[in-house]
């Protein structure tokens, strides 16, 4: 039910959710900009690593981390795009997603042609 109630913003279901027994309320339109901020804070500490990465190596470089914190930025915003129902937003983050999970496979698969190279 509370699953239904945050996909669906339509007025059919209650506005708020309570957390702890009615102790602390939130409206779901609070609830959807907290997910959506959340999503925004994880794209903006991939820039935040990246930047911390290539200044310890004196050269541009993508560390691992970039992807994960790319990947949970493109989750969490795709999440908000649903609940906005928005298509545009959906496709773009479903997209960069793909690419993300992409990149990470490649570099899964590079790895594991080292470590068997080496074994």
């Amino acid at each position: 039910m509370i699953l239904e109630t945050l996909l669906c913003p339509d007025g059919r279901h209650s506005r708020t959710i309570s957390f702890n027994q009615g102790a602390t309320t939130v409206s779901i339109e609070q609830f959807w900009l907290s997910i959506g901020f959340l999503g925004q804070a994880f794209f903006s500490m991939r820039i935040i690593v990246q930047w911390l990465a290539s200044e310890r190596r004196k050269e541009s470089v993508i560390p691992i981390g970039f992807w994960f914190f790319s990947i949970a930025g493109g989750v969490t915003l795709f999440a908000y795009a649903l609940h906005r129902r928005d298509p545009v937003f959906m496709i773009g983050e479903a997209t960069g997603t793909l690419i993300y999970l992409r990149n990470l496979y490649l570099i899964w698969r590079k790895y594991r042609a080292v470590v068997s190279a080496d074994a």
